[in-house]
């Protein structure tokens, strides 16, 4: 990881990106490291476009504003591809991971001529399968961490597996299926570089 990895989150109200932008946040400061996670509130309603931020750092982070040259974005819903500018700012050496059952050379074409790494995880399949519902954020947290290593993705499954035991420790039958979505994401994320 370099000194500061800063990520922007683009979802949907309803499909867990801010939360999935706090659980980042939660495991890389268990991991050791300073961390900011917020989001950026618009119209708050269900299915409305939001925005959630991560700065992610070795040292602590005196910067406080949103990001706008991310090294990272996530696309938690590949609809946002054709009215949000995902791509404003990308860092080239970074990377977009969208969550999309389509092949990343396919979608690189509604990337504004983004030269940069494109990722695909398909997690509505991954969600669907592990869940037994529709739940994006937790494979598309796990396939940023995967890509990133913003924390090591073993630490992390460590981490993430701690952090499930404790939200939810009145529903434990929902825990083995979260841990399932992360690992199967980590190991199904796929790309394209130019």
């Amino acid at each position: 990881m370099k000194e500061m990895t800063e990520i922007r989150w683009h979802g949907r109200g309803g499909q867990g990106a801010k939360t999935a932008c706090l659980l980042l946040a939660d495991a890389a400061f268990a991991s050791g490291l300073y961390v900011q996670g917020f989001p950026e509130y618009g119209p708050e309603r269900m299915g409305a476009p939001i925005t959630a931020y991560n700065r992610i750092s070795r040292d602590p982070c005196t910067i406080h504003s949103y990001i706008y040259d991310p090294d990272y974005v996530v696309v938690v819903d590949e609809s946002l591809l054709n009215t949000v500018d995902v791509t404003a700012g990308l860092n080239p050496e970074g990377g977009i991971i969208i969550n999309s059952s389509r092949a990343p050379e396919e979608l690189r074409p509604l990337l504004r001529d983004y030269p940069g790494a494109v990722y695909t995880v398909d997690a509505r399949r991954i969600s669907e399968e592990c869940l037994g519902a529709y739940f994006p954020n937790t494979p598309m947290l796990a396939a940023l961490v995967e890509i990133s290593r913003v924390v090591e993705p073993e630490e992390f499954v460590a981490n993430m597996e701690s952090s499930y035991r404790h939200k939810f420790a009145q529903k434990p039958q929902v825990i083995q299926g979260n841990m399932d979505a992360l690992t199967a994401a980590m190991k199904e994320v796929k790309s394209h570089e130019l």
